[in-house]
């Protein structure tokens, strides 16, 4: 799950890692107040959505006065906001984060993440903070220092120096960027969390260290342990497939091709995309209705289906165990008369009550097109595209 920025800092502030005096404002006349409040300039006006890239886009901005604040609050709040990371289609902004200015005198990099090959979490650190990390990264990964962290270990003081003398802090600058650190893993262990970062993490004229930016990604397996954070969703920043989805406990992710598909079990879900890219197709979507799944909540995933305008046609790949293949043919029968089929399917299945799957889907009048095994299901799903 992510938050946004000024949520992430209200976190780093929680676990005594120092950001600029500000707070968020969903209109112009809210962002003039926070800016009255804070009573030097320049304030930075920056746009709340779930994406980076946002100064390029002109989310961010240096107001000089009360009034300049909340006329630039009026140009970004309401506009939509194309940045590298939300696509050509952009995300609408709906609130800003008003933040005091500092003086810069240099921009760092900073970030925490799990690293599953090594079971370890990854420290991160770049001389190379600002606006185009993601281009040091791709262009000049030797530029970004890392760290592996033993979890049942945790941070250790050597690792932070390590990190401190890779950045070639001064020693007077290293006592603050040290604790910083162990904060922010402290908050990356207590959370849950897959992802910290602070980009940038600055060093102002007066050797004081801020959190200039803040972005934090929870585990959404481990929100059952941090109910509070649920307070923090913002559906709105999220597709209304996915959202939709998760009403019915699916695991569903919106992707930009054209086949739509529906599976039992992760893995199998990636191999069914491995297929359709093979058959020359692009999958529209991850969908694992899981091993479990009722009748009920595979119409639901197929009415999910159904919604998305790039599905040109459908592959539902079943191996049954738990979710018995009867089980599956009678919810794609009930979505398929509750909501109409109005593009070609493909469906596999293997397993339990296979035999009675099949037939159930045979008497119920509609246009499917059964798979003998997964190479015919290619085949078919070849067809489609064609």
């Amino acid at each position: 799950m992510n938050i946004h920025e000024y949520q992430a800092k209200a976190f780093f502030r929680r676990f005594d890692i120092p950001t600029p005096e500000g707070d968020v404002a969903f209109s112009p006349k809210q962002a003039k107040d926070i800016a009255l409040k804070i009573g030097s300039f320049p304030v930075a006006i920056k746009a709340q959505i779930h994406a980076g890239g946002r100064g390029k886009g002109g989310g961010v901005k240096l107001a000089d006065s009360a009034d300049q604040a909340e006329s630039m609050a009026e140009e970004i709040i309401g506009m939509n906001l194309v940045t590298p990371q939300t696509g050509p289609e952009g995300k609408r902004v709906r609130k800003v984060l008003v933040e005091k200015g500092l003086d810069i005198k240099k921009e760092l990099y900073v970030g925490m993440l799990l690293d599953r090959q090594t079971a370890a979490v990854v420290l991160m650190a770049s001389e190379a903070g600002g606006m185009d990390i993601e281009a040091v990264a791709a262009r000049s990964p030797e530029k970004i220092l890392k760290i592996h962290i033993n979890p049942l270990i945790g941070i250790q003081s050597f690792q932070c120096r390590q990190a401190a003398f890779g950045l070639h802090l001064p020693q007077h600058v290293m006592k603050q960027f040290v604790p910083v650190l162990k904060n922010l893993y402290r908050l990356f262990i207590a959370y849950d969390c897959l992802l910290v970062e602070i980009n940038p993490l600055v060093i102002t004229v007066d050797d004081s260290v801020f959190a200039l930016d803040a972005k934090i990604n929870f585990d959404d397996n481990a929100l059952f342990r941090h109910k509070d954070l649920l307070e923090c969703r913002d559906i709105e920043e999220e597709d209304p497939l996915d959202v939709e989805a998760s009403r019915f406990g699916l695991n569903y992710i919106n992707l930009d091709g054209n086949i739509g598909n529906m599976v039992n079990g992760a893995g199998l879900a990636m191999a069914t995309m491995d297929i359709i890219k093979r058959a020359g197709a692009e999958p529209a979507n991850f969908l694992d209705v899981g091993g479990g799944a009722s009748s009920e909540k595979v119409a639901n995933g197929f009415k999910i289906i159904l919604q998305d305008k790039k599905v040109k046609g459908i592959f539902i790949n079943i191996f049954g165990g738990i979710l018995r293949c009867d089980e599956l043919a009678k919810g794609v029968v009930e979505a398929a008369e509750k909501t109409g089929i109005n593009v070609p399917v493909v469906i596999r299945m293997e397993g339990t009550n296979v035999e009675e799957g099949r037939k159930i889907l045979a008497s119920s009048g509609l246009d499917l097109i059964a798979a003998r095994d997964l190479k015919d299901a290619a085949q078919k799903v070849s067809q489609l595209v064609k």
